[in-house]
């Protein structure tokens, strides 16, 4: 079962997510800040970690550059900000998701699933060694990009979106279908996630951003 690292500084809500996980069965650690969570992912490795911005001695966006320096452990974000420039800046960091505060332990629940069941089919997938377009080249197993040999600097969610996308070149994808292919979920999605993240990796792509496709009213295709 999986392992699960609950950092906040409210009692109240690590109460009542440790009660949600614990009636599921997973294994659960908490941290009240950010110098307790960094402690703690020393120690032990975790299959997911909800993560609060706001919090006394060390906030959480700091505490996930810390992370991102030796692990790639999926992290859900929770803030009481939800502005998308405070979501573009957590995903840019390499965040999975994002809660705003106030939530429902549901839809933190149904984030949680999809991120571990795409995280499960992906280590059971067979691997591609590499897809190839001309001068981008995408590595599968290493996942990292590549444009005229220069590797980009991308998050996590962006090379799962720039994949998806390549997979099903020339096919139109709806946002819904990016939201539930790459973030696994349908419901709890929020269509300005997909352009947000279209966004980011297009300013990434330099020469190579107009092979995103936007078809308006509809979503996004990869064409070259």
């Amino acid at each position: 079962m999986a392992k699960i690292l609950v950092v906040d500084d409210e009692a109240g809500i690590r109460d009542i997510i440790k009660e949600y996980l614990q009636f599921e069965g997973y294994e659960y650690n908490e941290a009240a800040n950010g110098m307790e969570a960094l402690d703690i992912l020393k120690k032990e490795d975790f299959d997911l970690v909800v993560l609060d911005i706001m919090m006394p001695k060390l906030d959480g966006v700091t505490v996930l550059k810390e992370m991102r320096k030796t692990k790639a452990t999926p992290v859900i974000m929770l803030t009481a900000r939800g502005e998308e420039y405070d979501k573009l800046f957590g995903f840019e960091l390499g965040a999975d998701d994002y809660v705003v505060k106030p939530f429902s332990p549901r839809e933190l629940m149904a984030r949680r699933k999809s991120i571990l069941k795409r995280v499960s089919a992906e280590q059971a997938s067979p691997v591609v060694n590499q897809l190839i377009f001309d001068q981008l080249v995408i590595d599968v197993a290493a996942r990292d990009i590549y444009i005229d040999g220069e590797k980009l600097n991308v998050t996590p969610k962006e090379f799962d979106l720039l994949l998806y996308l390549c997979r099903n070149k020339n096919i139109v994808l709806s946002r819904n279908q990016i939201l539930a292919e790459v973030w696994g979920y349908d419901f709890f999605g929020d269509d300005r996630t997909v352009d947000t993240h279209i966004k980011m990796l297009r300013s990434s792509m330099g020469q190579y951003r107009d092979v995103i496709k936007t078809v308006w009213g509809i979503g996004y295709k990869f064409e070259l």
